[in-house]
Protein backbone atom coordinates (compact mmCIF):
# COMPACT_ATOMS: atom_id res chain seq x y z
CA UNK A 1 0.00 0.00 0.00
CA UNK A 2 1.17 3.13 -1.22
CA UNK A 3 2.17 5.69 1.73
CA UNK A 4 0.27 9.28 1.89
CA UNK A 5 2.36 12.78 0.86
CA UNK A 6 0.42 14.83 3.21
CA UNK A 7 1.51 17.78 5.11
CA UNK A 8 1.96 16.37 8.57
CA UNK A 9 2.69 12.69 6.65
CA UNK A 10 5.81 10.35 9.29
CA UNK A 11 5.30 13.25 11.91
CA UNK A 12 4.18 10.50 14.55
CA UNK A 13 6.99 10.57 17.27
CA UNK A 14 8.31 14.52 15.82
CA UNK A 15 5.09 16.01 17.12
CA UNK A 16 4.44 14.10 20.15
CA UNK A 17 4.56 15.44 23.72
CA UNK A 18 7.22 14.93 25.83
CA UNK A 19 6.95 12.84 28.66
CA UNK A 20 5.09 14.30 31.43
CA UNK A 21 4.15 17.31 29.30
CA UNK A 22 0.80 16.34 28.25
CA UNK A 23 -2.52 18.62 28.95
CA UNK A 24 -3.09 22.19 28.25
CA UNK A 25 0.23 24.95 27.35
CA UNK A 26 1.41 26.56 30.52
CA UNK A 27 0.53 30.13 30.75
CA UNK A 28 4.34 31.06 31.14
CA UNK A 29 4.44 30.17 27.33
CA UNK A 30 2.30 33.28 26.85
CA UNK A 31 4.37 35.46 28.73
CA UNK A 32 7.72 35.38 26.96
CA UNK A 33 9.05 38.26 25.18
CA UNK A 34 10.37 38.10 21.91
CA UNK A 35 11.88 40.94 20.41
CA UNK A 36 13.04 41.41 16.82
CA UNK A 37 16.63 39.75 16.39
CA UNK A 38 16.47 36.84 19.03
CA UNK A 39 17.96 33.90 18.33
CA UNK A 40 14.67 30.86 18.53
CA UNK A 41 14.37 27.05 18.48
CA UNK A 42 11.47 25.86 16.64
CA UNK A 43 9.39 23.09 18.03
CA UNK A 44 6.07 22.46 16.91
CA UNK A 45 3.51 22.19 20.31
CA UNK A 46 0.87 19.47 18.86
CA UNK A 47 -1.34 20.83 21.28
CA UNK A 48 -1.96 23.71 18.96
CA UNK A 49 -2.44 23.21 15.67
CA UNK A 50 -2.96 26.92 14.46
CA UNK A 51 0.36 28.20 13.42
CA UNK A 52 2.14 25.09 13.30
CA UNK A 53 5.24 24.75 11.23
CA UNK A 54 6.10 22.45 8.68
CA UNK A 55 7.87 19.47 9.67
CA UNK A 56 11.20 20.39 7.78
CA UNK A 57 11.58 23.17 10.41
CA UNK A 58 11.11 21.68 13.37
CA UNK A 59 14.14 21.78 15.46
CA UNK A 60 15.38 24.72 12.96
CA UNK A 61 17.28 27.27 14.68
CA UNK A 62 16.64 30.85 13.44
CA UNK A 63 16.23 34.49 13.77
CA UNK A 64 13.24 36.60 14.54
CA UNK A 65 12.21 39.68 11.74
CA UNK A 66 8.56 39.89 12.74
CA UNK A 67 6.22 40.08 15.83
CA UNK A 68 2.58 39.81 16.06
CA UNK A 69 0.51 39.77 19.01
CA UNK A 70 0.23 35.91 19.06
CA UNK A 71 3.11 34.89 16.42
CA UNK A 72 6.51 35.54 15.49
CA UNK A 73 8.14 35.65 11.72
CA UNK A 74 11.61 33.54 11.90
CA UNK A 75 14.18 33.54 8.91
CA UNK A 76 15.77 30.08 8.95
CA UNK A 77 18.38 29.13 6.17
CA UNK A 78 17.31 26.03 3.95
CA UNK A 79 19.59 24.02 2.01
CA UNK A 80 18.29 23.71 -1.37
CA UNK A 81 20.58 22.01 -4.24
CA UNK A 82 24.13 23.27 -3.61
CA UNK A 83 22.81 26.86 -2.26
CA UNK A 84 21.39 28.71 0.86
CA UNK A 85 17.51 29.88 0.58
CA UNK A 86 15.85 32.16 3.14
CA UNK A 87 13.01 31.07 4.39
CA UNK A 88 10.44 33.33 6.20
CA UNK A 89 8.17 30.86 8.18
CA UNK A 90 5.54 32.76 10.33
CA UNK A 91 4.88 30.80 13.46
CA UNK A 92 2.73 30.94 16.83
CA UNK A 93 4.67 31.29 20.20
CA UNK A 94 3.73 28.08 21.44
CA UNK A 95 5.75 26.42 18.41
CA UNK A 96 8.84 28.08 19.40
CA UNK A 97 11.60 29.20 22.61
CA UNK A 98 14.59 31.20 22.82
CA UNK A 99 17.51 29.30 21.78
CA UNK A 100 20.30 28.95 23.79
CA UNK A 101 23.09 28.21 21.28
CA UNK A 102 24.53 31.62 22.32
CA UNK A 103 24.32 31.37 25.87
CA UNK A 104 27.76 29.65 26.24
CA UNK A 105 29.25 32.70 24.29
CA UNK A 106 27.78 34.88 26.06
CA UNK A 107 29.27 33.93 29.76
CA UNK A 108 32.31 33.53 28.10
CA UNK A 109 32.87 37.31 27.01
CA UNK A 110 31.58 38.23 30.32
CA UNK A 111 34.35 36.25 32.27
CA UNK A 112 36.95 37.17 29.65
CA UNK A 113 36.20 41.19 30.25
CA UNK A 114 36.04 40.63 33.96
CA UNK A 115 39.23 38.90 33.80
CA UNK A 116 40.93 41.52 31.19
CA UNK A 117 39.96 44.33 33.63
CA UNK A 118 41.26 42.38 36.75
CA UNK A 119 44.43 41.66 34.92
CA UNK A 120 44.86 45.12 33.78
CA UNK A 121 44.50 46.70 37.39
CA UNK A 122 47.27 44.18 38.34
CA UNK A 123 49.39 45.13 35.44
CA UNK A 124 50.02 41.30 33.72
CA UNK A 125 49.03 39.44 31.08
CA UNK A 126 46.28 36.99 30.99
CA UNK A 127 45.43 34.61 27.93
CA UNK A 128 41.83 34.70 27.10
CA UNK A 129 41.55 31.97 24.50
CA UNK A 130 39.95 28.82 25.12
CA UNK A 131 42.82 25.45 25.41
CA UNK A 132 42.03 22.36 24.04
CA UNK A 133 41.84 19.40 26.66
CA UNK A 134 45.78 18.89 27.60
CA UNK A 135 46.78 14.90 28.08
CA UNK A 136 46.84 13.81 31.32
CA UNK A 137 50.10 14.11 33.55
CA UNK A 138 52.19 11.10 33.92
CA UNK A 139 51.82 9.03 37.64
CA UNK A 140 54.61 6.52 38.64
CA UNK A 141 53.11 3.99 40.54
CA UNK A 142 55.20 2.64 43.50
CA UNK A 143 55.77 -1.57 44.32
CA UNK A 144 56.67 -0.92 47.82
CA UNK A 145 53.68 -2.07 49.93
CA UNK A 146 51.74 -2.67 46.53
CA UNK A 147 53.17 -5.51 44.87
CA UNK A 148 50.98 -6.74 42.07
CA UNK A 149 48.96 -9.71 42.02
CA UNK A 150 48.10 -12.36 39.43
CA UNK A 151 44.26 -12.21 38.69
CA UNK A 152 43.20 -15.83 37.35
CA UNK A 153 39.96 -16.87 36.28
CA UNK A 154 38.19 -19.13 38.32
CA UNK A 155 37.50 -22.37 36.79
CA UNK A 156 33.68 -23.15 35.50
CA UNK A 157 32.17 -26.03 38.00
CA UNK A 158 29.14 -28.08 36.86
CA UNK A 159 27.90 -29.42 39.77
CA UNK A 160 24.63 -28.98 40.58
Amino acid sequence: MPHSFGYRARTRHMFKRGFKEHGPIKLSTYLLNYRVGDIVDIKANAAQQKGMPHKYYHGRTGIIYNVTPSSVGVIVYKVVGNRYIEKRVNVRVEHVRHSKCRQEFLDRVKSNHEAHVKAKESGERVNLRRQPIQPREARTVSLKDNLPVTITPIPYETYI
